[in-house]
């Protein structure tokens, strides 16, 4: 974790989030980020293209991480459990915790950010579907499998995020338990009760 902070990306981001939250996001600038984390203005573009696009880091490495999980599965599983066993190794790329718990506030607070973040969940969206595509399935199995999947991640996600001790070993059962649910509604069984509330999720881009 601490060389997840002292790299040049992950101070900016770190910078960006305490702005953010002090002095909220249409008040903070490129420069006041990069002076924050001790950087120049052309270090943050050398990383990032805009302010909005600061706290999304993790998307890409999510991205790539899944697509590279997906060619791991042998061909003969379905598309389905294809996808959530790639989503189980999600942990190797989460950010901290207590930075996903901010940055989920930061976003749902600000209309730009939370666009931003919309497209980001388009991208991870298309590429899994295409990576199923390339293992040969049919475009709309391809298609459902991935936004099932996905509705399982986010909550799967959700539910590790509010587990105040949860490490990120927890998160394969929350992903288990999750897809349990799921199944549950399908073949109309009532889903499990869970007593801790969700706070706001946190997307797949700050993981």
């Amino acid at each position: 974790m601490a060389r997840w902070e002292g790299n040049a990306p992950g101070r900016l981001e770190q910078a960006a989030l305490a702005l953010f939250e002090e002095q909220g996001y249409d008040r903070t600038t490129v420069a006041q980020i990069a002076q924050r984390a001790n950087l120049t203005e052309r270090s943050f573009y050398r990383w990032f293209a805009d302010k909005r696009e600061v706290l999304f880091g993790g998307s890409q490495e999510l991205e790539a991480q899944f697509v590279a999980a997906i060619d791991t599965v042998p061909v003969s599983t379905g598309a389905l459990p294809t996808l959530l066993a790639a989503f189980a190794t999600a942990p190797r790329v989460f950010r901290p915790r207590e930075f996903l718990l901010r940055r989920a506030a930061v976003i749902a607070a600000n209309p730009p950010l939370h666009e931003r973040e919309l497209i980001k969940l388009v991208s991870i969206s298309e590429a899994i579907a295409n990576a199923l595509l390339h293992r040969g399935c049919d475009r709309d199995t391809a298609r459902l499998a991935t936004d099932i999947g996905l509705a399982v991640l986010r909550l799967a996600t959700e539910r590790w995020m509010a587990e105040e001790h949860a490490d990120l070993a927890d998160f394969a059962e929350a992903l288990s338990v999750s897809a349990a649910d799921l199944l549950a509604v399908a073949t109309g069984r009532p889903v499990k009760s869970h007593q801790h509330p969700h706070p706001q999720s946190p997307g797949c881009g700050q993981l």
